[in-house]
């Protein structure tokens, strides 16, 4: 295994299929230029037909890679979660819609490739994490990457997926490095980052590390918790979940989606429903507050996720 930063990780598993498969192409905003890093050279190796600038028009994009999907290719689609809205009739009506619509006669091998661009004063029109309304929608399945061993193993998976996926990409890990290999990693198989007795944690995409972080400190109180990282939301491991959940009775689900309707709720909806009796106190979302994003930097880290939350949260079940 080798080390390589986010970035890095991710553009390594687009070149490697585009390698492997000359039905893989991909297709975006600038990316010859490689303005968010995960593209570097490959226009260079791969050529015009295969690395496509894109105009800005999301939903023209869009659907044009569902219609190369359909006729057999594998398009990768480069956004941002801000540009997905003006997509969404392509994204929700054909693509999520289509295999169904044709009674599974049809493939979509279809990624989408989206940042998730919050934390860095990029306001409300930019700051979107917007994965639990893809959520509530069949037909699409959903990546959260939280480290560079996902960022590559999750991708090349998708890549090989016939149905549609989406991979939330946190833009707050694009600088952080990990280890990373050659090997797939399978959809709907949560890791467990950290082992632990007294509380369990799951974080999302960049949640994890944080959570890491409020479980290694907590560990210095004599506070053991464990912590998941679910890799996907759909499909989800909530069989890894529940079993952590019946070992430490015990849940905080740390989310930097808004809080309502997200998919820490969706988390704490099936361990209610399904690991109920496991709970010695109530299960606490740790999610990012029900407002817009505020441009000023002082105001917006109030809104999301911290490591002082994800401790009072840990200590609140405890009590």
């Amino acid at each position: 295994m080798t080390e390589k930063i986010f970035a890095e990780a991710i553009n390594e598993a687009i070149a490697e299929e585009m390698r492997r498969d000359p039905n893989v192409f991909i297709m975006g905003e600038d990316i010859r230029l490689s303005v968010y890093g995960t593209t570097a050279n490959l226009f260079k190796e791969f050529g015009e037909d295969r690395v496509l600038d894109t105009p800005l028009s999301e939903n023209g994009f869009f659907g044009a890679a569902i219609g190369a999907s359909l006729v057999g290719m594998r398009p990768i689609v480069e956004t941002v979660t801000s540009f997905m809205w003006v997509a969404m009739d392509q994204l929700i009506s054909q693509a999520a819609k289509m295999k169904y619509m044709f009674g599974g006669q049809a493939n979509l091998p279809v990624v989408y490739r989206a940042s998730m661009a919050y934390g860095g004063g990029s306001a409300a029109h930019h700051s979107d994490r917007s994965y639990p309304m893809f959520m509530n929608m069949p037909g699409i399945k959903i990546a959260v990457p939280a480290n560079s061993s996902d960022a590559k193993g999750l991708l090349k998976t998708a890549i090989r997926d016939d149905d549609p996926v989406i991979i939330f990409e946190d833009v707050n890990l694009s600088g952080t490095r990990g280890e990373v290999s050659d090997v797939e990693i399978p959809f709907g198989k949560a890791e467990i980052v950290k082992e632990g007795n007294d509380c369990t944690i799951v974080g999302i995409a960049g949640s994890v590390k944080l959570s890491l972080e409020a479980a290694n400190n907590l560990e210095k109180e004599g506070i053991s918790c464990e912590v998941i990282n679910p890799r996907t939301l759909v499909p989800l491991d909530k069989e890894a979940i529940l079993n952590s959940v019946e070992k430490t009775g015990r849940l905080v689900v740390v989310d930097p989606a808004h809080k309502v309707c997200s998919a820490a709720s969706e988390i704490s909806s099936i361990v209610a429903e399904e690991g109920f009796w496991f709970l010695q106190s109530p299960i606490i979302k740790v999610a990012s507050e029900q407002v817009h994003i505020p441009y000023s930097p002082s105001l917006e880290k109030l809104v999301y996720p911290n490591l002082d939350k994800i401790n009072s949260a840990v200590k609140k079940t405890l009590e």
